[in-house]
């Protein structure tokens, strides 16, 4: 599934937990316009404006763009997604008891859906 210039605003956004008026601050960029990227219409921000917003959330403008960061995918694909840096946030935040039995879990569920 593709993801938009809007989708992933706002999956950044949520995983920094950031509101839009923080990022308008930290960025510079007046709150109605970052409505009007993750509104309906989802338009796209001028090249400046894209920079500015991805130095504020501190990801590079590809990955704002595309979702994509091709200097980090080549060391670490896990990073491609906030939903996946927030699992790795997490299991690390876990004692080591509790990692392995994430990981059995996960071993289950991937052998139940390849058996299915």
């Amino acid at each position: 599934m593709e993801r938009n210039f809007r989708q992933i605003l706002r999956e950044e956004l949520d995983y920094q937990g950031l509101t839009v008026k923080e990022l308008a601050s930290k960025s510079k960029v007046a709150k109605g316009a970052l409505d009007s990227y993750l509104g309906k219409q989802a338009s796209m921000p001028p090249a400046d404006t894209a920079v500015r917003l991805a130095n504020a959330l501190g990801v590079t403008v590809e990955y704002l763009l595309n979702g994509q960061d091709s200097s980090r995918e080549s060391t670490s694909p896990f990073f491609s997604s906030p939903r996946k840096r927030t699992l790795l946030r997490l299991f690390d935040e876990l004692l080591p008891e509790d990692q392995k039995l994430v990981l059995d879990l996960i071993k289950t569920i991937k052998k139940n859906r390849n058996e299915q």
